[in-house]
């Protein structure tokens, strides 16, 4: 069985009601609810977690070797700030895919760089909630793709 780690970074404990406008009304449990919902139709486990804290994030992506087959990560705001999480992720070389609310290409400057783009195999954003499921989606489809080639490979 496949087996996904969705991360949180900081403040996405607040979402619903954290700046609505930027990040919509859903709340962090809602997500997570709707990811748990569409790994039991697809035969996926899904585990999140969600932490303010930089140190957390990186030990959950090192454990997730043992555990996990890929990583659906919303770093916030670490995305723009920390080497620790990038380098934690591309040390496992596990697949991951970076996600955001909020378009982060159309917001503060010091959002555009995202110090995780260049190790993972894709990034949405802009999409709300959706861009959480949208990158389930995308990271199940490579993930299962990955499966395929190494059973032919056999």
């Amino acid at each position: 069985m496949i087996s996904i780690l969705v991360l949180h970074g900081p403040n996405l404990n607040l979402l619903g009601s954290r700046e609505p406008s930027i990040y919509g009304a859903v709340t962090l449990s809602e997500i997570d609810a709707r990811l748990a919902g569409l790994g039991e139709k697809q035969g996926v486990q899904v585990d999140s977690l969600q932490s303010n804290h930089e140190g957390a994030l990186v030990d959950a992506i090192q454990s997730a070797v043992e555990r996990h087959h890929g990583i659906l990560i919303n770093a916030a705001a670490y995305t723009h700030t920390s080497v620790a999480i990038r380098d934690a992720i591309a040390a496992t070389k596990l697949p991951a895919v970076e996600v955001h609310l909020s378009n982060i290409h159309r917001r503060e400057e010091f959002r555009h760089h995202s110090y995780l783009a260049p190790i993972v195999i894709g990034q949405i954003c802009g999409f709300g909630a959706n861009s959480y499921y949208l990158g389930f989606h995308a990271l199940v489809t490579y993930l299962k793709e990955k499966q395929a080639e190494r059973a032919v490979a056999l």
